[in-house]
């Protein structure tokens, strides 16, 4: 076919053929299903579903998916890898902590006190525990520091490609912002042009309150908590990392931090942070800056 524009939903290998087809020239549009959707007039068959997204990518107001890169995937990729060992790591201590717990042995929170507890108790005499479980404890225990190694080594995977990235340590400068989540926000962003402004980042991210106003009466509810969960969670976190410390730096009193946690709780600090982290992040990819903690924003 001659050069076209080409609309596609944005699902699984939707990235693939997409670079595909515009190594052969096209245009390729990615779209969420969820604002296709709507165009869908009567019952759901491919003829009505291609005609839904024939309307949708003529839109002039429509969103669309930045295509990724095969180097953005990959990192991506390495992300998930780490957060699903994350997750069977915190599912196997929690494991290990509910099957001793009724043996009477109690471990306190934390997943560092099983590693250093379980030795311990394997080799207690005096514990009661039958040589079957005690042979189950020590298998559990080596599938724990497995899954811990695995962690490791994808950390370090992705702490090299982040030393190796501009973008990615021109982040890490934020404070909040580290290794992990300055490579996540770069692999998935891409061209930090495509958002209009930073709020709009923000608003992708979910950090931004969610509307039901109506009437001409402005509702504003909790943050919408749309777009990636890891992103915002990491953003999050390393909010929670900056309130935690920011109370013995050296001109804190004066900070916007410190106004702003007078009047809000820490939660809802951490969330504000969070979203103006997210917006620095934007000035910063969009306009090629470095992080400046005295910026001034010059007036229009």
């Amino acid at each position: 076919l001659p050069a076209c524009r080409i609309g596609m939903e944005a699902c699984g290998s939707a990235h693939h053929w997409a670079r595909k087809l515009e190594s052969f020239g096209h245009s390729v549009k990615l779209m969420a299903p969820q604002f296709v959707k709507p165009y869908v007039k009567t019952n759901k068959n491919d003829a009505a579903d291609a005609e839904a997204i024939c309307e949708a990518v003529g839109r002039p107001n429509m969103r669309f998916v930045p295509i990724k890169s095969g180097e953005q995937q990959a990192v991506l990729a390495l992300h998930r890898a780490r957060q699903g060992f994350v997750k069977a790591r915190t599912a196997q201590a929690n494991q290990i902590r509910g099957l001793l717990a009724e043996y009477g042995i109690v471990i306190p929170q934390g997943i560092g006190h099983i590693a250093q507890r379980l030795p311990d108790i394997l080799e207690d005499g005096e514990n009661d525990l039958p040589g079957t479980f005690r042979q189950l404890l020590d298998r559990l225990g080596d599938h724990l520091k497995e899954l811990d190694r695995q962690v490791g080594e994808l950390e370090v995977q992705i702490q090299r490609w982040h030393r190796e990235n501009e973008a990615s340590k021109k982040l890490a400068q934020i404070p909040g912002i580290g290794p992990i989540t300055a490579s996540a926000l770069v692999a998935s962003i891409g061209d930090a042009k495509s958002f209009d402004n930073g709020r709009q980042l923000a608003a992708w991210l979910g950090l931004v309150p969610k509307q039901h106003s109506s009437g001409g009466k402005q509702v504003l509810l909790g943050i919408s908590k749309r777009g990636d969960t890891y992103l915002r969670t990491l953003l999050i976190h390393g909010a929670r990392a900056v309130i935690r410390v920011a109370e013995r730096k050296v001109g804190y009193a004066q900070s916007w931090l410190a106004q702003l946690m007078g009047r809000r709780n820490k939660n809802v600090a951490a969330v504000a942070l969070a979203n103006k982290n997210a917006r620095i992040v934007w000035a910063l990819l969009a306009h090629g800056r470095n992080y400046q903690p005295d910026y001034e924003p010059v007036a229009p």
